[in-house]
């Protein structure tokens, strides 16, 4: 393989083959630089509708706009070229029927160059998976805990630590991959659930506080940095503290700013021998 070869994106039938533990590497994006940092990285970019609460500050994923996660999609398929590049459809924009899922997923793919939309729920939206992939979009579907449904079930709880709900799960999943979904994000499910949704798919299952079987893995990346703050999700593994290095450097800035240090004369125009 050429290196010109080598350096094409990822396309939606490579994750879809991705079947293995460990075969499938992704993370949470929403700006360009942040992808360009973490796209020779990852297989899958996410721009997840997470962005409500990672970005804007919302107290759920529910205020987010489809205008949102357009700005914030082709921001990231602008500072990538590797990863395949998923967006979310946020709340309300798919629910109501096929027609209007298709409706905003061509707006999703068609402004921001993505190449596949993101959508939760069980055996309820296989009709509306079908519909889309049927028409040429692909879709990656969300079980286990759906943050758009926190309301519903009261609150960010772990799903499936009941034999009956964790049975729903694994026929949920086999009627989302029935339906056509390339492959399947599982949140915050019991380990033995997601492991056996795991085995009964041939799509890859991604996991998020799942299990270490799925096929791969997925974090927020601010969670995973360290900028979200003092409340760490149970499953995170955190690899960097880059909020407490940019609080203290923002401090150091300030100081220098108090102190008249900064800015200094090589940080100026037409002062000494630098050139204007």
């Amino acid at each position: 393989m050429s290196a010109q070869q080598a350096q094409t994106r990822k396309t939606i039938p490579d994750i879809r083959q991705a079947k293995g533990p460990g075969k499938v590497v992704a993370l949470t994006a929403y700006t360009a630089p942040m992808a360009r940092l973490l796209d020779p990285h990852a297989d899958l970019l996410l721009v997840g509708d997470s962005l409500g609460m990672v970005v804007y500050g919302l107290p759920s994923t529910l205020g987010v706009t489809l205008d949102m996660m357009i700005a914030h999609g082709a921001a990231v398929v602008r500072g990538s070229s590797l990863a395949c590049v998923v967006v979310d459809l946020p709340f309300g924009s798919y629910q109501a029927s096929p027609a209007q899922a298709f409706e905003a997923s061509a707006r999703v793919l068609a402004e921001t160059g993505a190449q596949a939309v993101k959508l939760e729920g069980g055996a309820e939206m296989a009709d509306t998976v079908h519909f889309l992939a049927t028409r040429g979009v692909p879709v990656v579907s969300h079980i286990g805990l759906m943050p758009q449904q926190v309301h519903a079930v009261g609150g960010y709880k772990a799903q499936g630590m009941q034999s009956d709900r964790g049975a729903r799960i694994v026929s949920d999943a086999r009627a989302l991959e029935a339906a056509g979904a390339f492959a399947l994000v599982v949140e915050c499910t019991a380990e033995p659930v997601a492991r056996q949704v795991t085995e009964a798919l041939r799509i890859p299952v991604i996991g998020i506080g799942a299990s270490p079987a799925c096929d791969g893995q997925i974090l927020v990346v601010d969670d995973m940095l360290g900028m979200s703050g003092a409340r760490v999700p149970r499953f995170v593994r955190q690899y960097a503290q880059l909020g407490a290095e940019i609080s203290g450097a923002a401090a150091r800035y300030a100081q220098d700013v108090h102190a008249g240090a900064f800015p200094a004369a090589e940080h100026c125009f037409g002062v000494g021998n630098r050139k204007a």
